[in-house]
């Protein structure tokens, strides 16, 4: 899909929808909206006057041009109450107005950026959420059907800017947009297949890929690697699967001797979770093949800052298996030892997020990094804390936690920061190994982290659990059912603060 920045009035923008835009409680129009209405007769004004218009965040209203527009229709997106506004709602309101738009089939869509005017968005940042938003909204996961999906009849994105002195903001801003979106998009793909089409081998194989055509680095630990490096948490999860492990290592060079922090990206690879010998319930088990959008993420994120170039050098670590029951398979109260040297007690093999993601933490500090963020859907505990709104985060430095909370806030999204208590630390201590993988309910989303980060030593690291975040099983306004991408922006947002951009 052509996606292209067009400087002039939106009054002469063939298109077959424009979208323009209204918050809500405002009885007469202006900008942009206000020039489509007097275009129209005063259509807008009126539909306003007679409450079928109100701006509400999510109302979308279509008035038919008549030849009044080189438009043929016209979508007003409602943006809600004006000091609700940010940049995260830029985004959706994008995703939910280009989805209403296209229902009719249209071919080209063009927009306004939503929030550069009275919004008081900054012209770029608006230009980037819009684009990012409705490239977010017409994405379809291509599927397995016999006539496969219906298509996107969606071939051209324009956004229109009336003001010449700030088209070189939003083209950059427009292609930071696309660069994003598609990488989220990407990731969202991987993330929807099912585990006989992306088993570990195959994951890596789809990393090798996308490295050769970014300009990354990509090295692939198989099985032998694996045993002789001591990646033995993850190999100990692999124990009951017919599929042989990887760990995934993507590359990014850009610090260019500056000095820089080195980052790692961490991500949780199992691209299917049965519980293991902990065996999960039959009950919406089929969604496990969604345990793998923190490698999702990290791979999506990888392939977006190829692109964005930092002056930074950031490494991308998947591990990856599935977790599978068998009579070989890893059993409650066995002990395995960890690449950090760590010894840890089995008491769930359920919890084998924490196991993995050790070994790729440990592996992250053996490469050098001096900054740790990882992702994962570690926990169900983050859900009935968090609900469906916001991810958690833990942390063992609280400096690198505030780092990377303001690049969560820069990109748009919500992450919440979990108590890290020292009494936390008895809800997993053992007294045959150095730590257990769980086992209290107590505090599970927070100890959960802190497991994982016992092997970062003293490396700054922060751990992002999207397990209540990273998935919808119904449509929403803005996507269809299916991965979200979340975190992803928040990675590559944390590398360019990094770096300085």
């Amino acid at each position: 899909m052509r996606v292209r920045l067009q400087v002039g009035s939106v009054l002469e923008t063939p298109c077959d929808v424009l979208i323009v835009n209204l918050f809500e409680g405002v009885s007469r129009p202006g900008g942009a909206t206000g020039a489509v209405d007097r275009a129209l007769g005063g259509l807008i004004s009126a539909a306003i006057a007679a409450g079928d218009c109100k701006g509400e965040w999510g109302e979308s209203t279509t008035f038919y041009a008549q030849g009044r527009l080189p438009a043929r229709k016209v979508l007003v997106a409602g943006l809600g109450r004006a000091a609700e506004w940010n940049l995260r709602r830029a985004r959706l309101v994008a995703a939910a107005a280009v989805r209403a738009a296209r229902k009719g089939g249209a071919r080209c869509i063009a927009s306004i950026a939503h929030g550069a005017g009275t919004g008081g968005l900054e012209p770029g940042a608006a230009a980037q959420f819009v684009v990012d938003g409705a490239l977010h909204g017409l994405y379809t996961f291509p599927g397995y059907k016999e006539k496969g999906p219906k298509q996107n009849s969606v071939e051209e994105f324009v956004l229109v800017e009336a003001d010449p002195g700030r088209a070189a903001a939003m083209q950059a801003g427009l292609e930071q947009g696309v660069i994003l979106a598609e990488a989220s998009n990407w990731a969202r793909s991987l993330g929807e297949r099912p585990h006989n089409h992306l088993t570990a081998p195959m994951l890596a194989e789809e990393a090798r890929l996308m490295a050769a055509s970014t300009g990354l680095e990509c090295e692939v630990l198989e099985q032998a690697a694996l045993r002789e490096k001591g990646f033995g948490l993850l190999l100990a999860v692999n124990q009951g699967s017919v599929e042989p492990a990887r760990c995934i290592t993507l590359s990014y060079h850009g610090a260019a001797g500056k000095g820089r922090p080195r980052l790692a990206l961490v991500g949780k690879g199992i691209v299917f979770d049965t519980g293991g010998i902990s065996i999960k319930p039959a009950e919406k088990m089929w969604e496990m093949k969604y345990d793998m959008l923190g490698a999702a993420a990290v791979l999506g994120a990888m392939r977006a800052i190829a692109a964005l170039r930092p002056a930074l050098d950031v490494i991308g670590i998947v591990v990856a298996t599935d977790n599978a029951p068998d009579g070989a398979a890893l059993k409650p109260g066995d002990v395995v030892h960890g690449l950090s040297g760590k010894t840890v007690e089995i008491r769930s093999t359920d919890a084998e997020g924490r196991l993995v993601l050790g070994d790729g933490v440990a592996w992250a500090r053996r490469l050098g990094a001096t900054r740790i963020l990882e992702v994962s859907t570690l926990t169900g505990t983050i859900s009935r804390v968090l609900g469906k709104e916001a991810f958690g985060s833990v942390a063992n430095d609280p400096a690198w936690q505030e780092q990377v909370l303001a690049a969560a806030a820069a990109a748009g999204e919500r992450v919440w920061p979990l108590p890290v208590y020292p009494e936390y630390r008895e809800l997993y201590r053992s007294h045959v190994a150095d730590l257990t993988n769980g086992g209290s309910p107590d505090a599970g989303a927070s100890t959960g982290g802190m497991i994982i980060l016992e092997h970062a030593g003293d490396t700054p690291a922060v751990h992002l659990d999207i397990a209540g975040t990273a998935w919808i099983t119904s449509a929403t306004p803005q996507q269809e059912a299916g991965p979200t991408g979340v975190a992803l922006r928040t990675l590559v947002q944390t590398a360019l603060a990094l770096a300085g951009a």
